[in-house]
């Protein structure tokens, strides 16, 4: 999840570009730059850290260059601008945006994933192209500059052609000043109508303080940006017509894409953090592409034991990460909460792999964890989504989410981000051990491909439904969440975010413990959330919830599309999208996300700074 803004028009364009990329700079921060066309050629200046970092490279090559401001041209001014969050790549100087291709006169910035960039590169280089940089995102360049003919739009349209992925990207050509042509494919662009000038970026807060007339491109679209005009085609190039709308928001709102919180935006964020996470390592049908990962295949092959040690919300991805990896490649997975595994003396050796999950990689208890098994002959994995982190640093190996900047304190996309990624690595252990057949693979593949548009379709479709739910139930004292198997993960974690926002109290139990204790709570004011999607212990769950009933609690279900059954015995259900039967927590999680979000809001309390609580633990 990256920042791109691009400007055309008959302003100086420095400082509009990087004042656009300070309001984008929630969607990453690694590194940033700027490209600007100017006369004879291309300025570029690039840094590794903040924005702050590029504002000192900019004044500093203006000193070289001995000037002070961005020179006058002839013509209108051009120019694009990037922020990262990185994710293929080191975070370097080389790899930070915007790029360009060889002979430096395409320069193009990206936000997303390129997935056949591998095959894409050494086609490119087998042409003789020669890359700068470790990135996805360079063969943009040079298949742009392999397809120039003096129309930047229609090379654009030729390379779009060729990628694979999903990514949007912005590009202009030295050759052709006073454009810009950019593609959409499933992330977010969005082009500012201005006079005599016209912007495009991935977010509207990068040029609301210069125009609220915006212009949303579609996905599979081409848009060619001038000073004068915008043009939208679709990948063939048949021309489409769009009027601009108006933005009302105030620049608060702005900040959140119009989302009245963060963790709202953030719970629609979900499906990107999801693809961004899983897509490019789907590359082939009948396996999993986890090169990056920094762990041999022959070492996966060997593991005897898994431990994973976690906090909080990660603890519950590990939970499912637990249940995938033993069903999948059957292998033995212990769970630890962090803060107890760092004190409790534990037997750990070479033959384990030790996965320490930490959303922000600097959680103390997780690297006191982490640091005990390696100091015990463990191999350690992080899975963190911060690049640079000390959970990085003190691991043998990483596996990057790539959820983005989480600025509400209650995980949303970080957590799924984390779900998929230890699906990920379960898929990967079952491949390499022969655990599962190929044609079981292939159609877990696919499944995990289609979780971000199920995810998305799941956001749309329950929201209302949920709404209404947590409106009725909102002055309610307690509620307690019920599962099973898979499903007891989802449950700790929707009880979790209740507490967190809420602040009503919870509890989550494995449903077939209820009756040896938690039975006794509940009364005609005890609403039960039970996930009861399809499993091979339905059944199980299913009577479960018949002695809640019995008891006189209302019971809401989480159930599967289709699921009759589920519907026929709970007294309200909320249906998800069906899926493999192991992969429907990532979606089931959603409802009571939601939930949460909204029994908090009807309470009038803030979702995004909940009371004693802050996003990222660093001490004991």
């Amino acid at each position: 999840m990256c920042g791109i803004i691009g400007y055309v028009g008959h302003r100086p364009c420095e400082e509009i570009l990087v004042a656009g990329l300070e309001h984008l700079e929630y969607r990453g921060y690694d590194s940033a730059g700027v490209a600007m066309l100017i006369p004879g050629g291309v300025e570029k200046v690039r840094a590794i850290g903040n924005l702050a970092k590029l504002r000192e490279a900019l004044e500093a090559e203006r000193g070289a260059l001995g000037f002070e401001e961005q020179p006058d041209i002839d013509g209108d001014y051009t120019g694009i601008a990037h922020t990262r969050w990185a994710t293929h790549g080191r975070v370097t100087e080389a790899n930070a945006h915007p790029h360009s291709d060889e002979s430096g006169e395409v320069q193009i910035a990206m936000n997303g994933i390129v997935e056949n960039h591998t095959d894409l590169r050494h086609e490119l280089e087998a042409e003789g192209c020669r890359f700068s940089s470790e990135t996805d995102a360079e063969v943009i360049a040079h298949l742009i500059s392999r397809h120039f003919d003096g129309d930047l739009t229609e090379a654009v349209r030729l390379a779009y052609g060729e990628l694979r992925g999903h990514y949007s990207f912005v590009a202009m050509h030295t050759k052709a000043p006073g454009i810009l042509a950019g593609a959409r494919k499933e992330t977010p662009l969005i082009v500012g109508i201005g006079e005599d000038e016209n912007y495009i970026a991935s977010a509207i807060p990068a040029f609301m303080a210069h125009t609220r007339s915006v212009l949303t491109i579609d996905n599979g679209e081409i848009v060619e940006v001038t000073a004068e005009a915008v043009k939208l085609s679709d990948a063939e190039g048949k021309p489409i017509e769009r009027a601009p709308e108006t933005v009302t928001w105030d620049e608060e709102a702005a900040e959140k894409g119009g989302y009245d919180t963060f963790m709202l935006k953030e719970i629609h964020e979900q499906p990107e953090a999801i693809a961004e996470t899983i897509l490019d390592r789907l590359s082939h049908d009948d396996g999993v592409d986890l090169s990056d990962m920094g762990l041999s295949d022959d070492y996966l092959r060997k593991i005897k034991r898994i431990v994973i040690v976690a906090c909080g919300t990660s603890y519950h991805a590990g939970l499912i990460g637990r249940y995938a990896i033993e069903r999948w490649a059957r292998i033995p997975v212990e769970m630890d909460i962090a803060s107890e595994y760092r004190y409790r003396n534990p037997v750990v050796g070479p033959d384990d792999l030790v996965i320490g999950l930490t959303q922000s990689g600097e959680t103390a208890d997780t690297l006191a964890a982490m640091r005990l098994a390696r100091d015990g002959g463990a191999t350690v994995l992080a899975v963190t989504n911060i690049m640079g982190s000390q959970a990085t640093r003190d691991a043998d190996a990483v596996l990057y989410t790539r959820a983005g900047l989480e600025i509400g304190v209650a995980a949303t996309k970080t957590y799924v981000a984390q779900v998929a990624a230890m699906y990920l690595m379960a898929l990967r252990l079952a491949e390499l051990r022969e655990k599962l057949s190929v044609e079981r693979i292939r159609v877990l593949v696919a499944g995990l491909r289609d979780i971000p548009e199920m995810m998305e379709r799941t956001i749309d479709t329950v929201s209302d439904e949920v709404e209404a739910i947590a409106k009725r139930h909102a002055n309610d004292s307690f509620f307690l969440f019920l599962g099973r198997h898979i499903g007891l993960p989802v449950c700790l974690e929707g009880a979790l975010k209740l507490k967190e926002v809420s602040y009503i109290p919870t509890d989550a139990y494995a449903a077939g413990e209820m009756k040896h204790g938690p039975i006794a709570l509940l009364d005609e004011s005890t609403p039960v959330i039970c996930v009861a999607t399809d499993s091979p212990i339905l059944d199980k769950m299913l009577s479960n919830i018949e002695e809640v009933k019995a008891r006189g609690a209302m019971t809401i279900a989480v159930g599967t599309e289709g699921s009759d059954r589920v519907t026929r015995v709970a007294d309200e259900t909320i249906l998800i999208p069906k899926t493999d039967w192991l992969l429907q927590p990532i979606l089931a999680i959603v409802p009571l996300q939601l939930l949460a979000y909204h029994v908090a809001r009807f309470n009038g309390l803030n979702v995004d700074q909940p009371r004693n609580l802050a996003k990222t633990v660093t001490v004991e």
